[in-house]
């Protein structure tokens, strides 16, 4: 594969900077994500589990949401449209929404579905648990109908499309086949971060950011090696009549597969990980952010690369800014210093030896 030629900083920052005019319509499965901070020192007596001692609890947007909470803080403008409940839950999460400055117009509330909640309870920089609050399957009819509609009415006023698809119900056959050919009619870019069942449904989009585990069971089997990878990303690249397929491989880096056997090797930039949740939904939106400012799709992918290094670095679902990415491509770009050279004496024995 080609070498990967470095970004450049300044290059960078004008690209960053046409970020806070783009504008970005995130379509997919809505979640809250709820942090649970505590401490451990001692096991219940009542079973061989911890005990923690809760000492904070906080809240984030999750699933499509925290998609479009990394568009925001990455400068980007952002509209949600998907589905909650009218529990409580719905109203936080759409107050945490409202807090970060992301449309919430095409996010339509139902009684009878609830909010989708993950609880991850977190003691001494740990996970120690997660429980889940779902309800699977999809949207109602009725539902789907208001948010297609609601999705059609963005589209004209937005520079790209991304279909975050989490295999809750939003993202079915009816909703990609009545937005995927207008977004193309449109000429906007779409993007997809994919599920496994649903491959088929995303042919003619810009791009896919399928995880290794996710292409694999796309093309039916195990991609345990470099020349698996290769040839699946080929494959789905052909099958899929897309321009681009972006296999991330978490500590492995990422491929980039292009028309024409183009293909680039990512390999990661981390330089500590400490919790991947959240870590694809960081690759997608500042993959098709940067696509939807002006990037090559090579660009794209390794600007990604890097924002994906900052937040697994970081504790919990967590997002990057600009001046993040930055300061870790002008720490890349810098050059190393050379080692002093030991200077010996003009005369006389070597040092050690005398």
């Amino acid at each position: 594969m080609p070498d990967v030629a470095p970004l450049v900083p300044e290059n960078v920052a004008k690209l960053l900077e046409r970020f806070r005019r783009t504008k970005v319509l995130v379509v997919g499965d809505l979640m809250l994500d709820e942090f649970v901070w505590g401490r451990v020192n001692r096991i219940s007596p009542e079973a061989p589990v911890p005990v923690v001692w809760i000492q904070s609890e906080s809240l984030m947007p999750g699933g499509a949401s925290n998609v479009a909470n990394n568009i925001r803080a990455l400068g980007g403008h952002v509209q949600l449209a998907g589905a909650v409940g009218t529990d409580r839950w719905g109203t936080q999460l759409l107050d945490e929404l409202e807090k970060r400055q992301i449309g919430t117009t095409a996010i339509l509330r139902s009684a009878s579905r609830p909010t989708t909640v993950k609880t991850r309870v977190i003691a001494h920089h740990q996970q120690v648990v997660r429980v889940d609050r779902e309800q699977k399957g999809a949207l109602d009819v009725t539902l789907m109908a208001r948010l297609i509609d609601a999705v059609r009415k963005q589209l004209d006023v937005v520079d790209a499309v991304i279909i975050e698809d989490y295999a809750k119900g939003v993202i079915t056959r009816a909703m990609l086949e009545a937005i995927v050919p207008l977004a193309r009619q449109k000429r906007k870019i779409i993007t997809v971060d994919p599920k496994e069942e649903h491959f088929d449904l995303y042919r003619g989009v810009t791009a896919l950011t399928p995880n290794r585990a996710e292409a694999g069971a796309a093309v039916d089997r195990e991609l345990e090696t470099e020349e698996a990878v290769i040839e699946a990303g080929e494959q789905l690249l052909r099958q899929l009549r897309s321009d681009g397929i972006l296999i991330t491989m978490g500590e492995d880096g990422m491929c980039l597969f292009e028309p024409g056997g183009q293909r680039t090797r990512i390999p990661t930039v981390a330089q500590e990980v400490f919790d991947v949740a959240g870590a694809g939904d960081t690759v997608i939106a500042t993959f098709t952010l940067a696509l939807a400012s002006g990037a090559t799709m090579s660009e794209a992918a390794m600007l990604a690369n890097y924002a994906a290094g900052i937040v697994v670095g970081k504790l919990g679902v967590a997002v990057t800014t600009p001046e993040e990415l930055l300061s870790r491509l002008r720490g890349a770009a810098a050059p190393r210093r050379p080692r002093p050279s030991i200077r010996r004496p003009v005369s006389g024995p070597p040092r050690g030896k005398r």
